[in-house]
């Protein structure tokens, strides 16, 4: 089982200190700076942490061994890729954000990946800045740790603009992924539309932006000119994966004149590039839990979704439950064969 969205999270800011220059450290001491200020799971919500994952001091996913306990042993991975919470595209400074994620990365090398070969990271890049995003990928594009680059689906424009091509070019050419995780800068609105007035209007609404994110990517060409380029959708929910699907074909049949670098049906583009993580599932009833099997029906494909427990957060119910309704070949591609594929890893029992 490889668990695709597991979150470790920094114990507190000041453990980046031994990662950064001395100009960084004298300003984290003597300022008012506590972070990046991005708050994607209050620490209080009932969807920060699931029960027994609050450790005796640091936030959820920050104790290695509790993380090590939950994932592996009761939830029964054999591998898990790690996104840090952590968020440097909500650092308005560019230059600090560029060297958080740097001490972030080298951070979870040295108390992460060289402490458990089960794991594989993903590197954390300062997104405004995708220059600087492609020479921290470049710097560590070969290490064998990382599969994958993350993005928070709020950004400060939708991914498929030419701005981030440079971010793409670095991804494609060290055959990295790119993961596009729910959150983001805290100063950008967190809806299509301005300011919700709660919580759970920000977290249902996510969905919306993960679609507004498939719908540039596509529609701006970002797949056709960098062909190898793959990417993860995680916490973005995936049910309403086929109606998208349905509705950009569609439209795209009476506009593509609009797009005439967009050369096949955007559904198309989803199923090769695109992946999703399972956590959270949007699942009906127990007496309709066929309806699961007939929309992953509807997606045309059984590689799109990765199983991923989305630790320390929690969503009502074992991250694995729904699956145990499909049928034993699909659980396998869902649960192992897709992320080894899409991740090209190899993944001993």
């Amino acid at each position: 089982m490889i668990d695709s969205d597991v979150h470790n999270e920094l114990p507190k800011l000041k453990t980046l200190l031994p990662y950064l220059g001395e100009q960084w450290q004298v300003y984290l001491n003597e300022s008012a700076f506590v972070g990046s200020g991005a708050n994607d799971y209050p620490i209080n919500a009932p969807v920060a942490a699931r029960e027994g994952a609050r450790p005796e001091s640091g936030p959820p996913g920050s104790n290695i061994d509790l993380l090590r306990t939950h994932v592996f042993d009761d939830m029964g991975a054999n591998l898990a890729i790690l996104n840090c919470g952590f968020r440097p595209g909500a650092v308005h400074n560019q230059d600090l954000a560029a060297d958080l994620a740097t001490a972030v990365n080298n951070w979870q090398i040295d108390e992460w990946l060289e402490k458990d070969e089960r794991f594989r990271a993903s590197i954390l890049v300062s997104n405004q800045n995708p220059v600087r995003a492609a020479a921290e990928i470049d710097r560590l594009g070969s290490h064998p740790g990382f599969v994958q680059v993350v993005l928070p689906v709020q950004g400060d424009a939708p991914y498929g603009n030419l701005r981030y091509d440079p971010l793409f070019e670095a991804a494609t050419r060290h055959d990295l992924a790119i993961l596009i995780a729910f959150g983001g800068a805290p100063g950008l609105p967190p809806t299509a539309t301005g300011w919700p007035s709660t919580y759970v209007e920000e977290y249902v609404d996510a969905g919306a932006i993960f679609q507004s994110q498939v719908n540039s990517l596509i529609f701006e060409g970002a797949f056709d000119r960098h062909p190898g380029l793959r990417v993860v959708l995680s916490e973005s929910g995936w049910t309403w994966m086929p109606s998208l699907m349905w509705r950009m074909d569609k439209e795209w049949k009476g506009l593509r004149r609009d797009t005439p670098w967009v050369k096949q049906p955007p559904s198309a583009y989803m199923r090769e590039h695109i992946r999703l993580t399972t956590a959270p599932t949007d699942r009906p009833g127990p007496d309709r839990a066929h309806e699961l099997s007939e929309i992953i029906d509807y997606l045309g494909s059984d590689r799109m979704l990765l199983y991923a427990s989305d630790y320390p957060h929690w969503h009502g119910e074992d991250p694995s439950a729904w699956m145990s309704d499909l049928p034993a070949d699909l659980r396998e591609r869902i649960t192992h064969s897709n992320a080894a594929e899409f991740y090209k890893l190899t993944v001993t029992a």
